[in-house]
């Protein structure tokens, strides 16, 4: 996603097109695609979080391990996140 984002210049549209390209991909499987999938819709919603963590607290959610402790501001605004002081 850095690569995208950073080196071609693509929107955070652009960015989450692609990811659903590959997971819609014929002959691609990819781990975790449902939490792929949440997490590629959350970064569609809140672009200015990143993909990254858009992943990993759908990552934290699909095993049970919420609130995830963040020091992020708006990260902690999200359902599920939860801001460390």
């Amino acid at each position: 996603m850095w690569v995208l984002d950073a080196v071609y210049e693509r929107t955070a549209e652009q960015i989450a097109t692609a990811v659903d390209m590959l997971l819609n991909h014929q002959h691609l499987t990819v781990q975790d695609a449902d939490v792929v999938a949440a997490a590629t819709e959350r970064f569609r919603k809140r672009p200015s979080l990143g993909f990254s963590d858009c992943l990993v607290l759908e990552s934290a959610r699909k095993v049970g391990h919420l609130p995830l402790g963040t020091f992020d501001r708006d990260f902690a605004k999200l359902d599920g996140a939860m801001r460390l002081q």
